[in-house]
């Protein structure tokens, strides 16, 4: 939605094109040198910080449907999503506090009643995915006032559930991390063993063997040592390695014990 007239027209018509009670949040985790942050986006109606979240349209599947959102959301766009949790607590949609409805009203000019397509409770799906924050230029859209990062040990308060989807998905990273080559792009083409065992220890929030892990990664085809070194001063020059395409696509689909 580009503007106020998109907006109202999904607030009365989106039910042709949309579906009812059904919605995705996106969890999308910024790594840089070391550091996690999370992406969240302050509404003009919402008065909490929130996940990137829309409705799912009924033409489109659930991994296009979280595509469109995180890009309509965000600007972000060409990202690798996963979906990990549906979440349908009675009670998730309310959040005391959240909702400016004099706001609503003065943005639109339309009072939501109980019959409105939008109200009741709703499913949400939620999907994750992990980028590089130096690279991913986040931007608002129409219906938002802010999207920006925050650090994990610094972030404002969730409005709904959100804080559970958060940390489920932070819990579901660490589980696929065991199986799956999550981070790719977080990584520069050429990258030394220290920096890839920075970047698991981040997400895992665990200590990795200094060689081990490294060198299962190695075992396993996923990296290739390259004839390149980072000169970083006499006696210091780590060699650069970088990932084998068919065999990290191949893991990605299959999984693999990494870790």
């Amino acid at each position: 939605m580009e503007s106020l007239q998109d907006f109202k027209e999904f607030l009365n018509f989106g039910y042709l094109n949309y579906r009812r009670n059904l919605t995705i949040e996106c969890a999308i985790f910024g790594y840089d040198v070391g550091n996690l942050q999370v992406l969240l986006t302050k509404s003009k109606i919402i008065t909490k910080w929130c996940l990137p979240a829309g409705y799912v349209r009924k033409k489109e599947d659930l991994d296009e449907a979280a595509s469109r959102i995180t890009y309509e959301r965000t600007g972000i766009d060409d990202i690798f999503l996963k979906q990990f949790k549906t979440f349908g607590n009675p009670g998730r949609g309310h959040s005391p506090g959240a909702f400016n409805k004099e706001i609503f009203f003065e943005l639109t000019g339309i009072t939501l009643d109980e019959n409105n397509w939008l109200m009741g409770e709703t499913l949400s799906v939620g999907f994750y995915a992990i980028i590089d924050i130096t690279v991913a230029k986040p931007k608002v859209d129409f219906l938002s006032s802010e999207c920006k990062w925050f650090p994990m040990d610094e972030l404002p308060e969730l409005g709904y559930d959100h804080n559970e989807i958060l940390q489920e998905a932070l819990s579901v990273i660490k589980m696929h991390l065991y199986h799956f080559p999550i981070g790719k792009k977080l990584l520069p083409e050429k990258f030394t063993l220290k920096e890839i065992k920075l970047l698991y220890e981040v997400l895992s929030g665990k200590t990795l063997h200094i060689t081990n892990f490294p060198n299962k990664l190695i075992s396993i085809g996923l990296l290739v040592k390259t004839d390149e070194k980072r000169k970083i001063g006499a006696h210091r020059s780590p060699t650069y390695y970088k990932f084998d395409d068919k065999i990290y696509n191949k893991v990605l689909q299959e999984g693999l014990v990494l870790v």
